[in-house]
């Protein structure tokens, strides 16, 4: 079934496909494009002969489905950053009467306003991190040469780890349901461990919330 699939790797809309889940699902968190991604991968390397223990006669374009991903992924970044930032004060409204989302408010303000923006790349792994991250971005009016680079090494980072784990999963243990199950589990793992950090309260960065805001 994978050698099948991965016959169509080269295929642009198979690029198409996964650029558009990764794109679409900052507004859709329940969009699985890391299952998507992932299945991709696994498919190009059956396609490739990679699984089966041969020296493939022509590489799968890896590169153009990492590049596809991330690319999509800083994409739908922005978009939810720009809508964000025109949401006004109904959107800081709804952000102030979240306990939760005041809270990572202030942690992203801090991280991004002291230069570090390891939060910003974990919550890419974390369920609809990735979401909260980008509209509380926008919403505090962080300035865009602030949030994407970080969101770009997110993206890169997600988007390279995701294709890693359908690829060489595929290439240790086959081109087989137990590869693919095996590599959604450690996606769900990073995103359960990223979540866990993500929520974990922070020291004193969040009086810096306020500093490094946009005209």
């Amino acid at each position: 079934m994978f050698e099948s699939v991965g016959a169509l790797i080269g295929a642009p809309w198979i690029y198409a496909l996964v650029a558009l889940s990764v794109l679409l699902d900052v507004f859709l968190p329940v969009l699985p494009s890391g299952v998507l991604v992932i299945t991709a991968a696994t498919a190009a390397a059956a396609g490739s002969g990679a699984a089966t223990g041969r020296l493939p006669h022509e590489v799968p374009d890896i590169l153009a489905l990492i590049l596809s991903a991330a690319t999509a992924s800083v994409l739908g970044d922005l978009a939810a950053y720009r809508l964000a930032r025109r949401g006004g004060a109904r959107l800081d409204r709804a952000i102030s009467r979240s306990r939760r989302l005041t809270s990572a408010q202030e942690r992203l303000g801090g991280a991004l306003a002291e230069g570090g923006g390891a939060l910003v790349v974990l919550a890419r792994f974390a369920p609809a991190g990735r979401s909260v991250v980008s509209l509380i971005a926008g919403a505090a009016h962080r300035r865009v040469r602030d949030f994407l680079p970080w969101s770009a090494l997110a993206g890169l980072s997600w988007a390279a780890y995701s294709v890693a784990l359908g690829y060489f999963g595929a290439t240790w243990l086959g081109a087989t349901w137990l590869a693919t199950g095996v590599s959604f589990l450690a996606l769900f793992a990073a995103g359960a461990g990223a979540a866990y950090f993500v929520r974990r309260p922070s020291g004193g960065s969040a009086a810096t919330i306020t500093g490094h805001r946009s005209a």
